[in-house]
């Protein structure tokens, strides 16, 4: 069995490619006074990562500017290996009727059935990246269908 000894550090550009890679990450964010985290479909639109929401917490740090974090991965337990993602940037809720028109084409069939009323816009500030290699040797990325 192999152990993580690799940890490599993304640059933005990789970080982007791979996040656009999954449909579904983790919107980290505060309520009442709290760290809350909440699965979200999302797409990269912009520059920026959006989601689309009905929840009145996410949609309160929303309305307010408040500055959240949104991580995504692809990790695989059985081979050690896989990679994360993190941005970080203030949480907007999108008003404008030709944004609002365009992203409902981009969330055509939700992941995640239920009534999403609001999008939300997290304006990249910052992007991370990580991926796990089981040790230096293996650098083969993981293949995704």
């Amino acid at each position: 069995m192999s152990s993580l000894q690799d940890v490599e550090v993304l640059d933005r550009e990789q970080s982007v490619d791979l996040l656009q890679q999954v449909p579904v990450g983790r919107l980290i964010f505060t309520e009442q006074a709290l760290p809350a985290v909440r699965p979200v479909e999302f797409r990269w639109w912009r520059g920026d990562v959006v989601i689309r929401i009905t929840d009145p917490a996410i949609l309160g740090a929303a309305s307010r500017n408040r500055i959240v974090a949104f991580e995504t991965d692809e990790l695989d337990a059985d081979l050690h290996r896989g990679w994360s993602v993190t941005v970080v940037g203030h949480a907007q809720v999108i008003t404008e009727v030709p944004d609002l028109v365009e992203l409902s084409g981009l969330f055509s069939r939700p992941w995640i059935g239920g009534r999403r009323d609001f999008f939300v816009r997290i304006r990249t500030e910052k992007v991370t990246g990580r991926r796990l290699w089981p040790d230096a040797d293996d650098r083969r990325p993981i293949l995704s269908d």
